[in-house]
């Protein structure tokens, strides 16, 4: 029986299927010994390739951040002169007026808190309300925000905006000056024959940016409450597209809340120098001028934001924008091609012409 069964297991083992099998089994075996040297000797290469680019790359790193460093550490040199002879120039000029006012701090404080500002004010305006008239120079017309609108100005009403600002210059700026000379007095720094350093006003000019932002978007959108909206702020919103000189076309209490407090309040808390207070009162009022003035020109902020704010009501109340992002008081505003166009030109071409409205549904 066992004799058999070793025939028949013979006759099995050696018939042409099982050979066949066995081999081709043998094959697939020496196929992937094959295969996984061939992917081992790949995977050395491959590793050594990304050796030399490591090196390479380690190489280039390493030189580019050499010539950086000289770089920056010669034009920081340079920058530091610069600013040293600038300072110098600055100091002189600034003790030749102090001593050509005989060191009178009221009239100092008046001619750079409230001379110096008004006229960066009324020489940009005055040259937008040219634009805004006669619809020239097409440099500025051509790059109106709303088109069609205030093309060219209804003078009515452009004759009403500038009695209002006047007199809210006149007899709620200046005024609000009187107090602030007073306060400033008591701080003792505001009419030093030094003046700050650079790095200084910069520090406090983020600080005065950062305090307007607070007080301007809450004390905005307090105004735009429906009692208070209907009897103050609701004034200002009568230019749905807005021009320059609207910046501070507003009601008296509308004028003392939201324009002036939010820009007079760093300074005073800083006890700034009369000639920080020159300088930052001045670029407040051109920034503010710059988001009404319907306008978006090259090289300037973009006036988008607020002009959005005219035209909506209910969005974007702030300057810079962070609080109505934190707020979410700019949804809107991010779903729309006023907020594609809304950054710096930095060419010739009208973003309303690279960036055009979406077409009109009919209806």
């Amino acid at each position: 029986m066992l004799r058999g069964f070793a025939v028949v297991s013979s006759i099995f083992f050696y018939s042409p299927a099982v050979q066949g099998s066995l081999y081709l089994d043998h094959l697939l075996f020496q196929m992937k010994r094959d295969s996984g040297y061939s992917t081992t000797a790949e995977q050395q290469k491959q590793a050594e390739k990304l050796w030399d680019a490591l090196k390479v790359t380690a190489c280039v790193l390493g030189t580019g951040l050499l010539i950086f460093t000289a770089l920056a550490t010669t034009a920081s040199w340079y920058v530091q002169n610069l600013w040293d002879a600038l300072g110098h120039f600055w100091q002189t000029t600034w003790l030749k007026l102090y001593y050509l006012f005989e060191g009178k701090e009221w009239t100092i404080f008046f001619l750079g808190a409230a001379l110096v500002p008004s006229l960066a004010f009324w020489c940009f305006n005055g040259i937008l309300m040219v634009a805004d008239v006669t619809g020239k120079p097409t440099f500025i017309t051509r790059y109106r925000i709303q088109l069609g609108k205030n093309d060219p100005v209804d003078t009515k009403k452009l004759r009403q905006a500038i009695y209002t600002a006047l007199c809210n210059q006149f007899f709620i700026s200046f005024p609000m000056l009187v107090l602030m000379f007073y306060i400033m007095k008591r701080w003792g720094n505001t009419f030093s024959k030094e003046l700050p350093t650079f790095y200084w006003f910069l520090v406090e000019l983020s600080i005065f940016t950062l305090i307007e932002e607070i007080l301007f978007y809450y004390t905005h959108r307090l105004a735009h409450l429906p009692l208070l909206y209907k009897h103050i702020h609701k004034k200002h919103h009568e230019w749905t597209a807005p021009i320059g000189v609207v910046s501070i076309y507003a009601h008296p209490v509308e004028h003392i809340l939201s324009n002036t407090l939010p820009v007079m309040t760093g300074p005073m808390i800083m006890g700034s120098h009369i000639v920080s207070i020159a300088a930052w009162f001045s670029l407040a009022l051109i920034t503010t001028s710059i988001s009404h003035c319907g306008y978006h020109l090259p090289f300037l902020p973009s006036p988008e934001f607020h002009d959005f704010h005219h035209l909506k009501f209910n969005q974007c109340y702030g300057v810079l924008g962070v609080l109505d992002y934190l707020h979410g008081t700019d949804t809107v505003f991010r779903q729309t091609k006023a907020y594609e166009r809304h950054r710096v030109l930095l060419s010739f071409t009208p973003l309303s012409e690279s960036i055009p409205e979406a077409p009109k549904r009919a209806e």
